[in-house]
Order: structure tokens, then sequence, then C-alpha cells
């Protein structure tokens, strides 16, 4: 039988008293932020939807706008990545800048929204599998049978260890990656990269805004480089060497990506002919079979499994940490902080599997199509919760360094105040357009905005309710802040037992 133990201080490599420490360097770290990603899944879905809603044939210049915005919020990010080591993320660097009723606001946030996300990629998931596999060989299975199958491979991997997973995110994430730099090559050779994209003319055609909102969407996950702290070799030069890395990826492949879509379709008909695509989701694969041939189409398709699994692995390894980080500071149940002999959160696994399968098999009873009702309303709500997560981290960089009177002006005041009035900016654009963000005018999905007004009351509540009849939990919040980031040659003493 598995071992398991509840963990409040970072445990060595191998022991199971905590998550697997010195288990991921640099690559790892970038592996699982990429597959959360999804660089296939991106250009097929997020990219197609830019070109269509937003600035059409001047699309690139919106990726390359926002990752820059993303490499600026990035210098700030990695100063506090340097003084704070924890598997929550976000929720950590908002307890350490804003306090601890600030980061129980952020992390009941952070919770709804990596799980929900979850949620969505069963959907997804179990769309594109049943469609391309039902296409490819006659085999026509429910949709959330696959997402079933993909959810419970997901967990399997993800309790073998995070060493296991980001293996196999990295395979995944090189296959996809190289048949998106094929297509970009083949589009280069045959018809040329239209600098025509880059025309004041293009740029602000159709809806720049809408364009920089949902190429900001493309970035989700990234955050990933600060939950896998704990895990990761040398955390404080890992995690800004990798945050760095991979916004750096992400904003050069969706860039070249989506010149070659609008090159091949023709700048000035490249958002008309998007929108003709738009309902079936076939643009780039349209192209690919005039740049690639039909067998390297099919290769595509599969490819795209391949990518929303790796999307659902890296998503369910964030959301489980944020489940994990919340329990060993006991404001959910301690048993969420178990671990196996491996370092895997496997308690934490287990029920955000539970609450992803329970979620989507309602929406699967209940007869509704997974694309226009379980996709747009869980990962646009989903999208929309690490997005605010984005800015109040933002803002509490800015907190924490100026109250250590932190010299590093540029770095740690101007960088993370440009991120954050831009970062603001997108969010504001995504509560307005929230029909576009999660792809339904349904009038459910557009009141979903309102749980973050319930996260926040939750968190305001919380934070006074643990300080008064609590006062052990809520000092603790901080404590085990502390603790995560100590060197595995420290000793710290342990957060007060359950029974206390």
């Amino acid at each position: 039988m598995e071992k398991l133990s509840a963990s409040t201080s970072p445990a060595s490599p191998g022991s199971a008293s905590g998550l697997k420490r010195g288990t991921l360097g640099t690559p790892g770290v970038v592996f699982l932020v990429l597959a959360a990603v999804a660089p296939l899944t991106g250009t097929v879905v997020v990219a197609s939807l830019a070109i269509a809603l937003g600035n059409g044939g001047g699309t690139p210049f919106a990726f390359l706008v926002i990752a820059a915005l993303f490499l600026i919020f990035a210098v700030g990010y990695a100063q506090m990545s340097r003084v704070l080591v924890n598997a929550g993320g976000f929720y950590a660097f908002v307890l350490k800048g804003l306090g601890r009723t600030g980061g129980l606001v952020a992390g009941l946030i952070a919770t709804l929204g990596y799980n929900f996300f979850v949620v969505g990629t069963i959907g997804t998931s179990g769309f594109f599998m049943q469609t391309i596999i039902a296409q490819l060989t006659d085999l026509d299975v429910h949709w959330y049978v696959w997402g079933l199958l993909s959810i419970v491979a997901s967990f399997l991997l993800a309790r073998r260890g995070i060493d296991i997973s980001s293996a196999v995110l990295g395979i995944a994430l090189v296959l996809e990656t190289l048949v998106l730099v094929v297509f970009d090559i083949s589009v280069l050779v045959r018809t040329g990269f239209s600098v025509e994209a880059f025309s004041p003319d293009a740029i602000f055609s159709g809806s720049l805004p809408i364009g920089l909102l949902l190429a900001a969407t493309t970035f989700l996950g990234f955050e990933a480089t600060s939950l896998f702290g704990e895990e990761a070799k040398n955390p404080s030069r890992t995690v800004p060497r990798a945050t760095y890395i991979a916004v750096s990826i992400i904003g050069v492949v969706f860039a070249l990506t989506s010149w070659a879509v609008v090159s091949a379709t023709g700048v000035a008909q490249a958002q008309s002919a998007s929108q003709e695509h738009l309902e079936s989701g076939d643009l780039l694969f349209s192209l690919a079979g005039q740049y690639l041939g039909d067998p390297l189409v099919k290769v595509m398709m599969v490819l795209l499994l391949v990518s929303l699994f790796a999307a659902m692995l890296a998503f369910h390894n964030s959301a489980a940490r944020y489940l994990y980080a919340l329990g060993r500071a006991r404001v959910f149940p301690y048993a969420l902080s178990r671990t196996n002999a491996g370092g895997s959160p496997v308690v934490a696994c287990v029920v955000q599997a539970v609450f992803a399968v329970v979620v989507a098999g309602a929406f699967a009873l209940a007869g509704l199509d997974p694309i226009t009702s379980l996709v747009p309303s869980m990962i646009g709500f989903g999208t929309l919760c690490i997005m605010v997560l984005q800015v109040l981290a933002a803002l509490a960089i800015i907190v924490h360094f100026r109250r250590q009177r932190d010299p590093r002006i540029g770095r740690t005041f101007v960088a993370p105040l440009i991120a954050m009035l831009g970062l603001g900016t997108i969010v504001v654009l995504a509560i307005i357009n929230f029909d576009i963000v999660a792809g339904s005018d349904a009038l459910a999905v557009r009141l979903l905005p309102l749980l973050l007004v319930v996260a926040v009351v939750g968190g305001l509540i919380l934070g006074p309710y643990l300080k008064r009849k609590r006062p052990q939990v809520y000092a603790a919040l901080a404590e085990d802040m502390d603790k995560a980031g100590l060197d595995d040659a420290e000793e710290s003493e342990p957060l007060p037992s359950p029974a206390a």
C-alpha cells in the first residue's frame, strides 16, 4: 500500500514527508509551463479566434505586445521568486505582499480558477478525441468517456511524481512544437512572411483590444514556474530563468505561427478567412492541408490530442498544488497536504480529479454539448481567475519591496507597476467582453464572473474568522510560507497539530 504522510516542512529528495525537492531543472519547469500553454491547441483555438475576432492580419503584433508585457511582469516576478519558494504560486506571492487576508482571497480565486480549468480540459479533450478518433478510425465513443480516460491517465501520471509528468510533457511539447515549426517553414519557403502584418492598417484593423485580450490568454500557465519551485533544483535560479525562457518561447511561437497563418491567407483577407472557419475550428488544418499535405494533417490531428492531454496534465498538477498548499496551511482540510513516497500530493490529486469528473459528468448527464456549454464556461471563468491573480501578484510584488525599501526601483517598482496596469487593463477587457473569452453569450456564462466576488468576500470573511477563532492557523499561514523557502539543511518547528 502506498505510503502517505503529511508535511509541515520541506522534505529532502526521496523522502515521503513532502513534495520531492531537487527534482526539476530549468528544462523540466519550462516543459511544465509550455505544456499548460499547449502551443498546438493554442494555435488551433486561440490564435484563430484572435484573427477572427481581434485585429485580423495584425494579430502577430498583438502577440508580441503581450509577450513584452509579460516579460516586464517577469522582472518583478523573478525578484519575488528569489525570496519566496512555495507550492502556492501566486497565492504565496499575495500572502507575502498583501498579508494573510489578501493571500486567502488569492488562494480561493486560484483554487476556483485552476479547478474549473481542469473541468474544461475534460470537455475539450473529450470532444476532440471523439471527433478526430472517429474521423481517423470510425470508432465513435462519447466525449465524456474519452475525457474520463484522459483525467484518469493524468492522475496516474501525477501520482507517479512531477519528474514523470515533466518527462511526458517534454516529449509532447517537442512533438507539437515541431509540427508548428514545419508549417511555419513551409509557409516561409512557399509564400513568404508578409511584412504587411506589421503595417498600421493591419495592426489597427478589426479590434486591437480584443486581439490583445485573446493573445493574453495564451500565456496562462507560466505561473507553474513558481508553483513547482519547491520541487526545483536551486529554485532561486531555476524559477527566474525558467520564467524568462518560457515567456519568450510562448511569445515567439505564437507570433511566428500567427504570422505564418495570416501570410498564408493574405493579410487583408485573414480576418474574413478565419471567420469562415470559426464554427468548425479548422483554419490551421485547412492551411496545413495546402502546405503540408494530407498525411501531415493527420499527424497534426493526433498531436492536437497529445497537446490537449499535456495541457490537462499540467493544469491538473497545478490545481493539485494549490489544494496541497492550502491544506498544508490548514485553510483547507489538512489531509490535502499528504504526499506519497514519490513526493506527489496524491490526496490533493484525488480530490481535484474527482471534482473535475463530477462536474463534467453533470454536463454529460444533462446532454449538453461540451464545446458550446462545458468548455466555454469552465475555461472562460478559469482564464479570468488566473488573470486576476496575475494583477494581484504584481501589486503584491510592489507592496512587498516598497515595504522592504528595496533600492532596485526599476526591477521592484517600475516593472511590476507597468505590468499591473497593463494586466489590469486586460482584466477589465476580459470582464467587459467575457462572452468572447468564454465563447458563449448565455446568461449563466455571463454571470460566472460573480463567483469572483464570492471568492473575494469569502477571503475577507475567512481572514478575520481565522484570526479570531483559530489564531494558530491564522499565524501559521505566514509560518508555512516561510518554511517552504528554507534550504534542505535547515529544520523548522512543526505547525500546530490538527488537535490543537
